[in-house]
């Protein structure tokens, strides 16, 4: 015999999310975000810092690179496109974490609250 689907006031069926916290395919979908997440944002904040670091502590970014542009800008003006990638990169990223987390929500939809 089938088991009825809970539905909440709006008709839509209600969501257990605490099974769904609990499936073996949200502890993966967490693990992969945490997979992406962690280096991009030790990355950043590296390169971030690196500049303050560098021109605090250290010459080589003073010289110039061409003409009367020296590396500090370079690098200044690089952090503003990393900053660009890496954003660019999440919104894409994010999307396909976004696509898994329904697929986990429509299979405790289907499973009636089951698992």
């Amino acid at each position: 015999m089938a088991e009825a689907k809970l539905m909440d006031e709006k008709g839509k069926p209600k969501v257990d999310y605490v099974k769904v916290e609990s499936s073996p395919q949200f502890k993966q979908l967490m693990a992969n975000k945490k997979k992406f997440i962690l280096p991009m944002t030790v990355f950043f904040l590296v390169f971030y810092f690196l500049l303050p670091i560098f021109t605090s502590y250290g010459t080589f970014l003073n010289t110039p690179a061409f003409g009367d542009i020296t590396w500090a800008w370079i690098f200044a003006v690089a952090q503003f496109v990393m900053t660009w990638v890496i954003s660019s990169m999440y919104v894409k990223k994010a999307a396909s974490f976004d696509d898994e987390a329904d697929q986990i929500i429509e299979d405790q939809i289907q499973k009636g609250g089951n698992q």
